[in-house]
Order: structure tokens, then sequence, then C-alpha cells
């Protein structure tokens, strides 16, 4: 396994997702209203809709305090991803944490600031919707995915090489 510590680079592409993420918010929040849709495709439409809960909406209805429960965990969860990118780690391992911690900044910022987050990907199929999401979920999503990745290709390679020594 090779760690390399490049801090620099993996918080230049959390930077990226999220000024990504909010280009792309703020173009639907000033260009759009509440409730607009636009079918690009069969399957795809650009929407503008708020999303005050977490993911699938969990929490959407709970009357506001959810708003500060998921700031103070996407925070908190931020600052511990700084801290890991600070650190040695493989390459792999660097883009998922570097892709998770750019989208929770990306939301974060929405609920600091909007209240809710702007969602406007929205993928449906014959009246079927998956509910609506945004970059900054999507590089969670690619993070999680990288970590889960990397895990399983970790243990390979860890078994691998004790096959080897043995």
């Amino acid at each position: 396994m090779k760690y390399v510590n490049r801090p620099a680079r993996w918080y230049c592409l959390a930077l990226v997702v999220f000024a990504a993420d909010q280009t792309a918010k703020t173009w639907i929040h000033l260009t759009t209203l509440l409730g607009w849709s636009r079918e690009v495709a069969p399957f795809f439409s650009l929407v503008h809709v708020l999303n005050p809960g977490a993911a699938f909406s969990f929490l959407a209805g709970t009357g506001g305090w959810q708003r500060w429960f998921f700031l103070a965990i996407a925070l908190g969860a931020s600052a511990w991803l700084a801290w890991l990118l600070a650190k040695p780690v493989r390459s792999l391992e660097g883009l998922a944490y570097s892709l998770i911690l750019g989208g929770a900044l990306g939301n974060a910022f929405d609920r600091a600031v909007r209240g809710s987050v702007i969602d406007y990907l929205d993928f449906h199929l014959h009246g079927w919707h998956w509910p609506a999401f945004n970059i900054a979920d999507m590089a969670i999503v690619g993070g999680a995915v990288g970590l889960i990745a990397s895990s399983v290709l970790g243990h390979r390679e860890a078994n691998t090489s004790s096959r080897r020594h043995t």
C-alpha cells in the first residue's frame, strides 16, 4: 500500500466540488422560480426544489430543528475529513475523502445561508421519480463508493501481501 501526503491536492479538489455545487445551485436559485421544472430528456428534468431534510428528504417535515442538526453533522464530518486529509492517505482514499468533504461543505453552506438545500437534478421513469439531488450529493455518494472500493482493494492487497510472506 502506498500512502502519500498531499493535503493541498485534496483540499483543492474539495474546493472545486464545493465551487461547482454552489455555482449550479446559485444559477438555479437566480434564474428559476421555486417549483420550476424543465424536461431535458424523457427520463431527466432540471428542477428547483428545496430540501430541509437529509437524503431522500429524511426528517424534512420536523419543524426546523433538523437544519441545525444536519449543519452540525456536516461541519463535524468536514473537520474530521480535513484532519484525515492532512495525513498520508492512499490515493483512492484521498479522492474519496475530498469528494465527501466538498459535498458536505456544499450542503452545509446551503443549510447555513439558505435554510434548506437546493436540489435540481430529477431522474424519472414512467411517473416514478428518484428524489431530486445536486452535485454535492453526487460527490458524497461518489466518495462513499470510493471508500468502499479502497477498502476492498486494500483488503485484497493486504491478503495478497500476507500470502507472499508466509
